[in-house]
């Protein structure tokens, strides 16, 4: 392989490995082995967590479509009643909860 200084390979890196762990201790290369399948195992962890549940589900936006001749009486109308839709859905949240807070008797 042509990216590797001239005296070295690959099959020369790996013999000159595997000379080094021969003259290491059983207890060594046990230590070297866990230490690398540890922090494989941990990185893994990584590649597949960032692939997983990441995208957001989709959502469905609803658009009304207006015709272009409204006035301003309809526009302001439709106002009001979006308005009376948002104060009673806040109205029934502010209920639910003081429903909960007696529940818990707070």
């Amino acid at each position: 392989m042509s990216w590797f200084p001239r005296p070295s390979g690959p099959r020369a890196a790996f013999a000159d490995l595997a000379a080094f762990l021969r003259h290491r201790s059983r207890e060594q290369v046990i230590g070297g082995m866990l230490a690398v399948l540890v922090t494989t195992i941990i990185v893994i962890e990584f590649v597949l967590d960032a692939k997983m549940g990441t995208a957001p589900p989709p959502q469905v936006v609803y658009v009304e479509l207006f015709p272009s001749n409204r006035t301003d009486a309809q526009i302001i109308a439709d106002q009001k009643k979006d308005a009376a839709k948002k104060r009673a859905a806040e109205l029934e949240k502010q209920r639910q909860y003081q429903k909960l807070e007696k529940q818990l008797g707070m």
